[in-house]
């Protein structure tokens, strides 16, 4: 895991100014590390960005796209915005809660998906908005996450 750190840090400093370097360091330890933030990788990060663990923890714990407990494969964060919630996004958390068999907070037994409700995502134009991984999907319908789960459990095979 060191290694793995010490790389990304390492590409980080590279190509991002300082301020940057701990939130891009965090986002790829989270890409590489399925979708959470290892204690390990938090401590190695420490020593490695000669920063506190309690500021590492203080920037995990803040900002809710990270996450120091395991997630699914595909993490999907549904809209809670008042403009979502009229366009139908009601129907579509129902739709997502029945195919998947989870509810918020959860993830699939498989370990495939997490669910995730966010605040406005920013696309109130196509609401209702969902969220997958780093991609958006916008004129959602109860339909339309079926299909689209269907096409994420085939991507996997």
């Amino acid at each position: 895991m060191r290694d793995v750190i010490v790389e990304i840090v390492r590409k980080a400093r590279e190509s991002a100014e300082e301020r940057d370097i701990l939130i891009n360091t965090l986002h790829e330890i989270q890409k590489r590390f399925k979708n959470f933030i290892p204690p390990e990788a938090a401590e190695i990060l420490s020593e490695e960005l000669n920063v506190p663990l309690s500021k590492i923890y203080e920037v995990l714990t803040f900002y809710t796209m990270f996450s120091t407990k395991p997630k699914g494969r595909y993490v999907i964060r549904v809209c809670e915005s008042l403009p979502c919630h009229v366009e139908g996004g009601r129907e579509v958390v129902k739709a997502l809660k029945e195919t998947l068999k989870i509810d918020f907070g959860q993830t699939t037994s498989d370990g495939m998906f997490t669910l995730e409700m966010t605040s406005c995502l920013g696309l109130c134009g196509v609401a209702p908005v969902i969220m997958v991984n780093d991609e958006y999907y916008g004129n959602m319908t109860p339909e339309k996450v079926k299909e689209l789960v269907d096409k994420l459990r085939g991507d996997v095979k």
